[in-house]
């Protein structure tokens, strides 16, 4: 007697269990709780529920369990095409025991890789999802509207119920229904709202992440079901007219009535130009895109929102929301279509903000059961320190030296820019590299390679790379004295200056330099030591450095002038853009959004400016690398002189010497 039902097993999945003969895969999926992708609902024609015959102990391989190819699967021709050896699981039926392999591109919830230095994955579960339907026709017997009749296939076909439709789409809806022969495509919003609608089938979701940073605005555009990057841009701050740094920038919105206007204006232009390239580069339409990320420090997050950033400018530095801000994505003037939504992560405190919690959720210290360290190093530096256990926040005002201003030959990274140095320790030579060539400056072909841009200056990971290889010589001594005699370090007024280059224009590390990196680093380090007071721990595990400058700075140097503690070198990597890779995340997968919410209110902030303790870290976090911190895992790498008295009094001796000599 022929059986009526059959095991079928999904891998990799592992659901199993008795289907009944005949059922087609996608149905037996459905009925097993796994999630095979599809958008026309069994039809035979988006070609997303591609599936394959595999094999396990007791179930072998066998073709012939599954129904033979009929019309539907010859003469398709759908969107995505049939790979070879695989079969549409909407038309392919279940004739025996069967093991069914279903491979990622085909997963509802597909896993795609996020990092290139770590195998981390992210199930992609975006807030949008398609559906095709097949809509009843009006007739004068059942008088009943279009909309109602929508949603009644929206429940019959796809078993969705509750949706609602915004009065804005009404009209295009009708257009839709009759331009498709009532066969639709509907955009489906977090299970609640229809966001879009194509006449007939229509397979393209699209979303765009932003990170507004106070210097750059980069941006992404991606594939919302496959979570793959079609095209990446990024463009300078526009805000930069109106301030160098932050509180510059508030600062014009204070003796600017209606200032913070004009700089949400500029800013709201720049994200569209973004969305603009990121589409020409990708070749599709911005009409395809249904979803924007957003993350952003504090002021960014309110000026990009159009909220006055003034309260940030002072204590108790109140933020006029904390929470994840969901709206229309027309709300901030983006150029999109009418159902296009906003999402922006919740910020942590006054000067931790949304591009931290973005951080956060890529790199995930809250799941991690030893102690890391994340900073976000830019002119106001964002740090979060603790594990699974605890985790702790502050940020501390670095001010923009570490890109390159209050540095007397500092610029932003650009071509013609040093941004690595090294100093002989016997000679005091020093030898370079600037962006745009490979090569260092005592290499042949060096001057020919950078004619076209020249050697213009030095920005922050050249200056940091100076000052800790000055310290390593010899020539700045503990407190950041600089001394020494030799052709290379000459007298500045009451101060010692060191040539790096000695021809137009010429880049010299003065004293006034050196300080500007003191104190900059001292703030970060001091700010990275209150946390760690904070959580009762001595050391940390890891250390990851965020940002742009965070992914050009040499870990070794960093921790060398005191920026950051002492930790294993080979602990301590670039995160990249960890706030950018958050907005993608966050993009990608509701329940990431849920998560951070959460996390975020469990976070303890730690305000910098009230601590006491802070004063006391910054002081002692002056010395290079520090005024009593030992760095005993950097000394086994790094030949550190002896710690030295203030050199002061030698630098006086010296002057008065060439006084008595001339």
């Amino acid at each position: 007697m022929t059986s009526t039902s059959h095991t079928v097993v999904f891998t990799p999945s592992g659901r199993r269990g008795s289907v009944a003969a005949g059922v087609t895969v996608l149905d037996a999926a459905r009925l097993l709780g796994v999630d095979v992708d599809s958008v026309c609902g069994g039809r035979g024609i988006c070609g997303r529920c591609q599936i394959e015959v595999g094999s396990q102990p007791g179930i072998p391989a066998v073709e012939e369990h599954l129904s033979p190819r009929g019309p539907t699967e010859l003469e398709y021709h759908g969107k995505r095409p049939l790979v070879d050896g695989r079969r549409l699981g909407c038309a392919a039926q279940v004739c025996g025991d069967v093991v069914i392999d279903v491979p990622a591109d085909s997963q509802v919830h597909r896993q795609v890789v996020r990092k290139r230095a770590e195998v981390i994955d992210l199930i992609v579960d975006p807030v949008v999802r398609l559906y095709y339907l097949e809509v009843d026709e009006p007739n004068m017997h059942e008088p009943s509207g279009d909309l109602r009749r929508l949603l009644r296939a929206l429940e019959t076909q796809w078993a969705v119920t509750g949706i609602r439709m915004p009065p804005a789409l009404l009209g295009n809806m009708q257009n839709a229904l009759r331009a498709g022969e009532w066969k639709v495509t509907v955009a489906v919003h977090d299970g609640q709202e229809i966001s879009a609608i194509w006449p007939g089938f229509h397979d393209v979701a699209l979303g765009v992440a932003f990170d507004v940073g106070s210097t750059t605005i980069a941006g992404h555009l991606l594939n919302l079901a496959s979570g793959k990057v079609l095209s990446s841009a990024g463009v300078m701050n526009p805000q930069i007219r109106f301030g160098e740094d932050l509180m510059s920038r508030v600062s014009y919105v204070m003796m600017n009535p209606g200032g913070e206007v004009a700089l949400t204006a500029v800013v709201r232009e720049a994200l569209n130009g973004l969305i603009d390239d990121l589409v020409v580069d990708a070749e599709t339409d911005k009409s395809n895109i249904l979803e924007v990320a957003l993350v952003g420090n504090p002021i960014m997050h309110h000026l990009v929102l159009g909220i006055d950033p003034t309260p940030l400018g002072g204590a108790p530095f109140a933020l006029a929301t904390d929470e994840a801000v969901r709206a229309p994505a027309t709300s901030i003037d983006l150029d999109l279509r009418p159902g296009a939504r906003l999402y922006v992560l919740p910020c942590i405190a006054g000067h931790v903000g949304a591009d931290t919690a973005g951080a956060i959720l890529s790199e995930g210290p809250h799941r991690r059961p030893t102690v890391q360290l994340l900073v976000d190093v830019g002119t106001n530096a964002e740090i979060v320190l603790g594990s699974a256990d605890r985790l702790l926040a502050a940020s501390s005002p670095t001010g923009p030296a570490f890109e390159g201003a209050q540095i007397s030959s500092g610029q932003r990274a650009a071509p013609g820019a040093i941004e690595r140095v090294r100093i002989a320790r016997d000679s005091l030579e020093p030898r370079y590299k600037v962006i745009g060539s490979d090569l260092w400056s005592d290499e042949p072909g060096f001057e020919a390679e950078i004619a076209r841009t020249g050697v213009t200056g030095i920005c922050g990971s050249g200056i940091i790379e100076a000052i800790a290889e000055l310290h390593l010589a010899g020539v700045i001594a503990t407190d950041g004295v600089m001394s020494g005699d030799h052709p290379r370090i000459i007298e500045d007024y009451r101060t010692w200056s060191y040539v790096m280059r000695d021809v137009e224009p010429r880049i010299v590390i003065t004293q006034s330099d050196v300080r500007a990196i003191q104190l900059a680093k001292s703030a970060l380090y001091a700010g990275v030591r209150l946390l760690m007071d904070r959580l009762g721990v001595d050391a940390v595990d890891e250390i990851r450095l965020a940002g742009a400058f965070g992914s050009h700075i040499d870990p070794k140097y960093a921790m060398a002038l005191g920026m950051i503690p002492d930790c294993d070198l080979d602990r301590v990597s670039a995160a990249g853009n960890a706030a950018g890779s958050g907005a993608i995340i966050a993009l990608l997968s509701g329940k990431e959004r849920s998560d951070i919410e959460r996390l975020v209110r469990k976070v303890e902030k730690i305000e910098t400016a009230v601590e006491p303790r802070f004063q006391e870290h910054f002081v002692q976090a002056m010395g290079i690398p520090h005024t009593s911190d030992n760095f005993p895992k950097l000394s086994q790498v790094l030949d550190f002189p002896a710690r030295t008295a203030p050199a002061r009094n030698d630098n006086r001796r010296r002057r008065r010497r060439q006084e008595e000599s001339g």
